[in-house]
């Protein structure tokens, strides 16, 4: 048998894939074949359903210490066009927005920023859970998470408890950016590595926190980084079960240090999608993140193993400051329309993929 029909034979009986099994599927260029697996996979798992969520994002500040150089949000404290909100700012901006909104989700990322306390994150989720009870918090990625622990001098436990307790309720999936050390050496050189962004999702997941998880590419990686970062989330999901979807980004280089860079092909980005069903088997959901794909291809992707458009988002900040020139939110009626044109089947969920009421 072909590789391909030994895959195919793995995928329709539900047999886990090897790493070489990716390996082939990123190799090959029959891009057509390996839609088709990742959409009978994905209709195994969610049917026709495609989710999406009425949340909105709030990235509290620009300043970061950390200066990666794949990123074009970071500004220095002292330059211009460098923010950090106030905690009434955040929640006049979320009530500015509310109105018309019936928000599920309050998703919160942002810099490190060298001045900022401990205690302003604690009241930050306090002040949101007061205000929005109705709301799950989804907030600060593993990175923030380890940033706090640092200037607060607590265990990651405790900071993940303190949070918990303040009303935060599940953590985004950020900062995993690619498990290659090397890689990250050049990218993001102060940034947490492989095994302490997982130990920090192990351990909010044994707290009764679940999160979420992504990966970076088209920052320069081979496709055995894409499989080993795979991997790790894969590993870890066997453990934990804590994960509740995957969220692939798109690199987005305009306004970045990475030089002679470009956007990913929309070939790479499904084949992306796709080997990312057939091989994180352990993932119910996997997201197609329409701010770097734009609304075309993410709706292409619903056929290559997607069954997550995300949400109305609402003022998102990180992927246009680096040149995606799409919408910074969607309205639910053309979040729907744009899932109904690929036929499927729209479902308004939650945070944890319950339907909404």
């Amino acid at each position: 048998m072909t590789n391909f029909e030994i895959i195919k034979n793995k995928v329709y009986n539900n047999i886990r894939l090897s790493d070489e099994d990716g390996l082939f599927l990123f190799s090959s260029n029959d891009i057509l074949t390996l839609g088709e697996l990742a959409g009978y996979k994905n209709f195994q798992i969610n049917g026709s359903n495609v989710y999406y969520i009425v949340n909105i994002h709030i990235n509290y500040t620009n300043i970061c210490v950390n200066q990666c150089a794949f990123c074009a949000f970071y500004r220095k404290e002292n330059q211009k066009d460098a923010y950090a909100l106030g905690i009434d700012e955040i929640i006049n901006f979320i009530k500015s927005h509310a109105k018309e909104n019936n928000f599920k989700e309050i998703h919160i990322v942002g810099g490190l920023h060298p001045s900022l306390p401990y205690e302003y994150y604690l009241e930050m989720v306090c002040a949101i859970k007061e205000n929005f009870p109705y709301a799950n918090i989804q907030a600060f990625t593993a990175v923030e998470i380890d940033y706090m622990s640092k200037i607060s001098g607590l265990s990651i436990e405790k900071v993940l408890i303190d949070l918990k307790n303040s009303g935060l309720g599940s953590l985004p999936g950020g900062g995993a950016e690619i498990f290659n050390d090397k890689l990250r050496k050049k990218l993001c050189p102060q940034k947490i590595n492989a095994d302490i962004w997982t130990k920090i999702h192990k351990t909010a997941h044994n707290l009764g926190i679940p999160s979420n998880a992504s990966m970076l590419y088209g920052v320069k990686e081979s496709y055995e980084d894409r499989i080993n970062h795979m991997k790790i989330l894969r590993d870890t999901q066997d453990i934990t079960g804590g994960f509740q979807s995957f969220i692939p980004f798109a690199f987005q280089p305009k306004n970045t240090a990475i030089k002679n860079s470009h956007k990913t092909s929309g070939y790479d980005d499904l084949k992306v999608i796709a080997v990312s069903r057939l091989y994180l088997d352990n993932f119910k959901h996997v997201k197609t993140f329409f701010v770097n794909l734009g609304i075309n291809l993410a709706q292409v992707s619903l056929s290559f193993g997607a069954d997550d458009i995300d949400g109305t988002l609402i003022k998102e900040k990180i992927s246009h400051s680096a040149g995606a020139d799409t919408e910074e939110g969607l309205s639910v009626k053309r979040l729907k329309k744009i899932i109904e044109e690929t036929g499927k089947i729209p479902i308004e969920r939650d945070t944890f993929y319950a339907a909404a009421v």
